[in-house]
């Protein structure tokens, strides 16, 4: 992270302090731990920009930590897709590691040590076996402005809780006949706070482990575990997990009363959590949930269809991790939940690309113009980049014949349209003027074919007598180009809030437009263009190649949305 305003953040200055009071044990540790339920999106990278992006500011390390500890959606398919993106991004895990790869650890991993956390609390009298139904436990509860009613099992000697936990994990109970709650304190205000379950039985496959276990920890107790025996300094994690904080420090207490907590340069390390405001896009869901079922709905093509706000669709639409990055940077850090638009993405994706991205002609919609006082062919030299000397230049074929995109000509030009028309003269970009007499059209009246003539005098251009010309085009050559697929990617959804309705009304705000694809013709270099090349075509937008002779649309080469 840069030094700007933007990165002096509150939890720049929280790990800034605890650095200088010497509470870290000399080295900074954050963690990025996500599920692998599904294929992380933007609002994912915003958090592995701060989680990675702190550990790199202070020298320390980030450890990536597969959050495994719901077996039902979980699989190294989205594990190892899950590294790809965030090496993608920019990032690398660093650290011991559990499983023989630095700085990765699995949930699963430390199931037997959270298991044996769990019996000592029975034994402190600290948690308790519950076979109270979902239903009658929300009696209990209670609200926040009552204290509840304690469980009828919330007393019950530790031998007999060890017992019935122990047959819990040796599988004589069906799901849900009985779970481990924590004894905390059934009158708090906060609900999180009132006897949390903390281990559930599930008699489901684990991804990893198999049919080793069949009762699992949950969140709020396997993630201060888990961030306390990795040596994590700062646990930062998205806003509607502040309120699970005091059961985070509960469990934490706990650790060090067991005497769990590790020892860094004689400093005991004592794991925090802050939160910070999540990254909300209008126009977007964000939920793995409801993304999964456009999956399945097959509404999208796969997690990385370029119109999804994951971050393998946003590498597969040309997007750049800089631009993210950079995204990621100006929307900030704050605890403030609030929402950001989509232009301000594209407008960072655009910036980036129009300094770095290689200028080609395509032709989208190709009409075909021939030019009749011209003959055999010619080599018209153009810039790679006009932003970037280094890039150098490339020579292409100019013929009789080229593709033009059909928007660029008119029969009947309206005011001030300074393209093609008859009687009228255009800039053929770096070859020549030329002068539009007529067209042909078929049977339906749709033009064909377009004629005109070439000033001989004008080669590279510019008129010999000095004359100006207004209008410039860009063309493909007919005989040399390359046919080609080109998709249109819009706004996956029409409604700036997808969720208005509901979440099982979203897919009724979904854009019919969202996608159009085209065939036209390329400049003859776009043939040899690889999966991931970007471009800039000419007049018309920036490009990246998906497969041989297919271009996936990033972005209009021009928006009206300025950053603040």
């Amino acid at each position: 992270m840069n030094e700007s305003d933007t990165s002096r953040h509150f939890l720049r200055q929280w790990i800034e302090k605890d650095v200088a009071d010497g509470r870290t044990g000399g080295k900074v540790v954050t963690r990025f731990p996500p599920e692998p339920n599904g294929y992380i999106h933007i609002g994912h990278a915003k958090a592995v920009c701060v989680d990675f992006g702190m550990a790199e500011l202070f020298g320390g390390e980030c450890h990536l930590r597969m959050d495994d500890t719901n077996p039902t959606k979980e699989s190294d398919e989205y594990a190892e897709n899950i590294k790809r993106d965030i090496r993608w991004l920019g990032f690398q895990w660093s650290g011991e590691g559990d499983a023989g790869e630095p700085g990765f650890y699995n949930a699963s991993n430390m199931f037997e040590r959270m298991y044996e956390i769990a019996e000592e609390l029975i034994r402190r009298g600290q948690a308790y076996c519950c076979n109270l139904t979902q239903e009658q436990w929300k009696e209990h509860r209670g609200v926040p402005e009552k204290p509840g009613v304690p469980s009828p099992s919330r007393d019950t000697p530790p031998e007999r809780n060890l017992n019935i936990f122990r047959e819990m994990r040796d599988g004589k109970y069906a799901d849900g006949e009985w779970c481990l709650r924590a004894k905390i304190d059934m009158a708090s205000p906060n609900i999180h706070f009132r006897d949390p379950v903390i281990y559930r039985i599930r008699h489901v496959s684990h991804y990893h482990l198999g049919d080793r276990w069949c009762v699992y920890p949950m969140y709020d107790f396997a993630h201060p575990i888990e961030d306390a025996l990795e040596g994590v300094t700062h646990s930062m994690c998205t806003l509607e997990f502040e309120v699970h904080r005091p059961l985070y420090d509960w469990v934490v207490d706990r650790m060090d009363e067991q005497g769990l907590l590790p020892v860094r340069g004689g400093v005991k390390i004592r794991t925090q959590q802050r939160e910070f405001a999540r990254l909300n896009l209008t126009y977007t869901v964000m939920s793995k949930r409801l993304l999964l079922q456009m999956v399945n709905e097959k509404v999208v093509d796969g997690w990385d269809d370029p119109r999804m706000p994951t971050v393998c669709g946003m590498r597969r639409r040309g997007y750049t991790p800089g631009a993210i990055r950079e995204f990621c940077e100006r929307i900030g850090v704050s605890k403030v939940e609030s929402e950001s638009d989509p232009a301000l993405l594209e407008w960072c994706v655009r910036e980036e690309l129009n300094r770095t991205a290689t200028r080609r002609m395509a032709v989208l919609d190709p009409v075909k113009v021939v030019i009749d006082n011209f003959t055999g062919t010619r080599e018209v030299e153009l810039p790679n980049n006009p932003m970037d000397e280094a890039a150098g230049t490339r020579r292409l074929p100019f013929g009789r014949e080229i593709w033009i995109d059909r928007a660029d000509f008119m029969e009947v030009p309206e005011k001030k349209f300074f393209r093609m028309a008859p009687g009228q003269e255009v800039r053929l970009r770096g070859a020549c003027i030329f002068r539009c007499t007529g067209c042909a059209k078929d049977d339906s009246g749709a033009v064909v074919e377009i004629h005109g003539v070439w000033d001989e005098n004008s080669w590279g251009g510019n008129a010999a007598d000095g004359r100006k010309v207004k209008g410039t085009i860009h063309w493909v050559d007919c005989a040399t180009g390359a046919p080609a697929e080109f998709r249109l990617y819009d706004r996956l959804f029409l409604e700036k809030d997808p969720l208005k309705d509901g979440s099982e009304n979203f897919l009724k705000h979904l854009n019919p437009d969202s996608l159009k694809t085209v065939r036209g013709c390329v400049e003859p270099a776009l043939a040899a263009a690889a999966a991931g090349d970007r471009f800039q075509f000419e007049r018309t937008g920036y490009f990246v190649c998906d497969g041989k002779l297919v271009f996936n649309r990033t972005c209009s080469l021009k928006d009206s949305y300025k950053p603040a």
